[in-house]
């Protein structure tokens, strides 16, 4: 008998058929891969399971018996532990990385009255220590980085003995390091009977791990393979049609440098570097976390400091004290965690498609201070056509896209101006395989600026770059010159 078994579950939003009788199920010390683009139903699924979501129709049976958790904290009682994507529900800034990693437990009755901080740290360091992040307690969780933050919440949830761990794009902020670590633990978890549900657009996550992957396209199942699983057929399923192998982009013509570093440091006693983007140039920086690409992408945008040297954007010199200077000069940038950075909270005004993209340009939009929604609507319906946003409209909230069409909807918002310089961190975090070549030929086709890229993904890197640089303990250096010429770049999208 299965662990979880799911059979024709449906679940609509308005018009939206977000599930349209589903049905899958998952065995006891099992892995199986979840796949599917960007509005397929994945998030809508485990909304369900983990109790944040009621299905409208549909037999869920977990155990042996029927599943219908009313909260994550029912669903939690019953075995299954969800790790999401964003991590703003896990902690929030003020609170040690002790007390996130021990939140759940405060509210739970069986807990005493009164409890010892040195009993908490030992119980917080020993599930650190399980999972094998070396993280310290009493570190600001708001001061954490968006890796720091995952593997917060995996430790948390590797900690509840649960039967099923759901874990929706684990290592999108993770380093190739942690990332084998975090691999490790789970096979160990499987090898003890642990079943895990894993939701992932990286192809070699799924491939180094998963027993078995299953497709969804439409919010049903619609293929299912066994290992060696066979991703060129799984991601033609998913997307529903032939994918042709992805030719290495012509390169751009590159004009005249629009920004430089010339002797730069990132930190005082870091070595000294200097970095060029040419106009039409799409340049990446990959490296581990922690190794300085973050920080240089803030630094130039005017959100930290450099430890030395001098930048130069379209031929002047160029030294922002904030990020408005920056956008003022001509700089952009969509930082790393997308749903902190960059998107108005949910219930708040402002959180609509149209207004996510005319935010930073209220003040030029709207000179004097009449807020008139033409001009935010053009905008917005103009990005949905040229970025492919799949939406019900310019005034939907953002926060009901899937998480790869939010991020071509900060994209859009930096498309809406002239810009001399687009920075993006980890641009491809949580996005398909059909959105992230969205993004990829709308960056492409921009030959009016340049483009700089921070990611962690060497493959990332090679997809979409003219030129890939390297950054290690902050010391940056030359990759790849030409990225047209290296085999790699011409796999296909996966």
């Amino acid at each position: 008998m299965p662990l979880l078994d799911i059979s024709d579950l449906y679940r609509s939003f308005g018009s939206t058929q977000a599930l349209a009788g589903i049905g899958l199920s998952i065995e006891r010390g099992e892995i199986v891969a979840l796949m599917g683009a960007n509005g397929a139903g994945k998030s809508t699924l485990v909304k369900i399971l983990s109790g944040a979501l009621a299905a409208d129709s549909g037999t869920i049976r977990f155990n042996g018996h029927k599943f219908a958790p009313k909260s994550p904290s029912q669903a939690a009682a019953a075995g299954i532990a969800t790790v999401h994507q964003s991590t703003d529900t896990v902690a929030s800034a003020g609170l040690t990385v002790a007390d996130a990693l021990l939140l759940h437990r405060f509210a739970d009755r069986r807990v005493p009255f009164f409890v010892s901080r040195k009993h908490l740290r030992a119980e917080a360091q020993a599930m650190l220590d399980a999972a094998g992040f070396p993280l310290p307690l009493e570190r600001d969780f708001g001061d954490l980085s968006a890796a720091e933050r995952q593997l917060v919440a995996i430790a948390r949830a590797l900690s509840d003995r649960a039967e099923l761990l759901i874990l929706d794009e684990p290592t999108a902020s993770l380093s190739g390091e942690e990332s084998h670590r975090l691999f490790k633990i789970l096979l160990a978890l499987r090898a003890q009977g642990l079943a895990i549900l894993y939701i992932s657009h990286r192809t070699s996550d799924l491939e180094a791990i998963a027993d078995r992957a299953l497709v969804m396209r439409g919010g049903r199942v619609v293929a299912s393979f066994t290992r060696p699983i066979d991703f060129s057929n799984a991601v033609e399923a998913m997307i529903g049609r032939r994918l042709e192998a992805a030719h290495a982009f012509a390169r751009t013509h590159v004009g005249d440098p629009v920004f430089e570093m010339r002797n730069a440091r990132l930190l005082p006693t870091s070595a000294p570097f200097s970095l060029s983007v040419g106009q039409g140039e799409v340049v990446a920086i990959t490296g581990a976390l922690g190794s300085g690409k973050s920080r240089l992408l803030a630094a130039i945008f005017g959100a930290g400091r450099l430890g030395g040297g001098e930048m130069w954007l379209a031929g002047r010199h160029y030294a922002p004290r904030s990020p408005a200077e920056a956008i003022a000069a001509g700089v952009a940038m969509a930082a790393e965690d997308r749903h902190r950075s960059s998107l108005v909270p949910a219930g708040w005004p402002g959180h609509s498609l149209a207004a996510t993209i005319s935010l930073p340009h209220l003040k030029k939009w709207y000179r004097q201070g009449f807020l008139f929604g033409g001009r935010e609507r053009r905008e917005a319906t103009q990005a949905i056509s040229r970025l492919g946003i799949k939406t019900p409209g310019p005034l939907a909230s953002v926060w009901s896209l899937s998480g790869g069409n939010q991020q071509k909807a900060v994209i859009a918002r930096w498309e809406a101006e002239p810009s001399r310089l687009l920075l993006l961190d980890e641009p491809f975090q949580g996005v398909d395989v059909g959105a992230r070549r969205d993004i990829v030929e709308a960056l492409r086709a921009r030959r009016d600026r340049g483009t700089l890229i921070a990611t962690s993904d060497p493959g990332e890197a090679l997809e979409v770059a003219d030129r890939i640089l390297t950054i290690d303990c902050h010391q940056l250096r030359t990759l790849s010159t030409d990225t047209t010429s290296n085999p790699a770049a011409q796999e296909t999208y996966a």
